[in-house]
């Protein structure tokens, strides 16, 4: 296993343990998070999110494999099992992550998943009717980002 995919195994252990300042450590100063909810967050915004996503994880497992590194790109994949807290409604949310590391830390990080099946699950009949849609993505966005 490389440095980079160390670094990357180390992570999403973290993130099964939900530590959040291992988690946290990994990103380098300059680092850039997106995923389909949450846009361009800069490394203290990033770390702020796992913070908040550990801390109401509540009944999450995770789990991960398939880390692979070309250089300094890491791709993995990833499964997180959950009750999302705002509906009560359990969610698998399969999600396939790239990476770039530079000095041994995360400077981008892109997590890519269906949005409308994350949608529908957290929000039944809401998501299943409006998932879809770009007005109920950008409220999506604008509710995760302040919390």
């Amino acid at each position: 296993m490389t440095a980079n995919e160390q670094l990357i195994h180390q992570f999403y252990t973290a993130f099964q343990q939900k530590d959040y300042k291992t988690m946290q450590d990994s990103y380098a100063e300059n680092a850039v998070f997106n995923d389909s909810v949450f846009r361009n967050l800069d490394a203290k915004q990033t770390r702020a999110m796992w913070q908040m996503l550990i801390s109401r994880s509540g009944d999450m497992t995770l789990t991960f494999g398939n880390i692979r590194a070309a250089g300094n790109k890491v791709t993995a994949y990833w499964e997180a099992h959950y009750t999302f807290t705002a509906t009560g409604k359990k969610v698998i949310n399969k999600i396939n992550a790239e990476f770039e590391i530079e000095d041994g830390k995360i400077v981008k990080h892109t997590d890519s998943f269906d949005f409308y099946k994350w949608a529908k699950q957290a929000f039944g009949a809401g998501g299943f009717l409006l998932g879809w849609t770009n007005s109920f993505k950008e409220k999506v966005r604008q509710t995760a980002k302040k919390n």
